[in-house]
């Protein structure tokens, strides 16, 4: 992967964009080739943080013991306690009215079974569930700032069920250049998790919220 050739898919993508009255994500598909869904071996699942950031903020909901509750709700944004949790239990109502307009749902590690219990079909279902390889599940006495400031820069990237790995390099009022280093950063990271390199990757896609692809090195 060039990062020069990442500057022209990206001054590519800007000219032939329609100009939108709200801040575009800049979005890259890695495509994969050779690639065997039906082999865990092939799974993609990896936390990735962007040396530049995201440029954005985000809405974070905790959900934590009584230990941690006082620290938490001067960090997240929203911290429901285990004491909570019964509740919301059977409530999927409540429950997706208590997840709504959050980025992050994050969990303290001593509750993730009472979190599976209470919440695990609803935020399961919706593919939001804490996950300690998201870096959405913390351990008691962790540095809590620190967690939501990596979260800030990074993603969770998967390929699910489809020969792809999807996700944001930031937003359209970031430099090229940052923008070029985050991609060059997740295509590393991403080459180092498949099985056989970068022989296993067809090509890379950029696009914005509301915009046509871009195929770089195209």
């Amino acid at each position: 992967m060039d990062k020069e050739k990442i500057i022209e898919a990206l001054k590519k993508l800007r000219e032939s964009s329609t100009k939108r009255n709200f801040k575009q994500s800049i979005d890259a598909s890695i495509i994969l080739k050779e690639f065997d869904l039906s082999n865990p071996n092939n799974k993609v699942e990896l936390l990735i943080t962007f040396p530049k950031g995201l440029g954005k903020e985000i809405k974070t909901l905790a959900l934590v013991d009584k230990d941690v509750v006082i620290e938490a709700r001067n960090i997240f944004d929203k911290v429901v306690v285990k004491d909570d949790f019964s509740s919301y239990k059977g409530d999927k109502k409540k429950i997706k009215q208590l997840i709504k307009g959050y980025d992050y749902i994050i969990a303290e590690s001593t509750v993730m079974t009472d979190v599976a219990a209470t919440f695990g079909k609803v935020l399961g279902s919706k593919g939001i569930m804490p996950n300690p390889k998201a870096g959405t599940v913390f351990p008691p006495k962790a540095d809590m700032k620190a967690l939501l400031s990596k979260l800030k820069n990074s993603v969770f990237v998967r390929n699910k069920k489809q020969a792809a790995v999807s996700f944001s390099i930031g937003l359209e009022a970031m430099s090229d250049e940052d923008l070029a280093n985050n991609l060059l950063h997740a295509y590393e990271e991403i080459k180092k998790a498949l099985p056989r390199g970068d022989q296993q990757i067809k090509k890379v896609i950029i696009k914005m919220t509301m915009s046509k692809p871009v195929v770089v090195g195209a």
